[in-house]
């Protein structure tokens, strides 16, 4: 299983033998903790409790380990390359033909 470390933008190979990351799984890179807020599907710093699920509990540290039920790993660093994405298509949109 593959996971996204939002400290250092580096992807972690990690073996998941019941499919979900350990709340003691470290990044093999920086040593940050990978069950964290930040490397999960359902973070969203513009939604309630920057989280995209409604139902889970109210985490303060998000660059924590912690106990949460809804974690689902990030694969990729989705949040920062899809910005990159959209200003290159309108840049290449705007852009004056020489």
């Amino acid at each position: 299983m593959q996971v996204f470390c939002f400290h250092c933008k580096k992807t972690n190979e990690v073996i998941a033998s019941s499919g979900q990351i350990g709340r003691r799984e470290e990044c093999q890179f920086c040593k940050s903790d990978l069950h964290a807020c930040k490397n999960c599907e359902m973070y969203e710093p513009k939604s309630y409790n920057e989280c995209k699920e409604p139902s889970a509990e109210v985490v303060k540290e998000k660059e924590r380990a912690n106990f949460c039920d809804y974690f689902k790993a990030r694969a990729t660093g989705d949040n920062g390359d899809q910005k990159t994405k959209l200003l290159s298509a309108a840049e290449a949109l705007f852009k004056k033909n020489s």
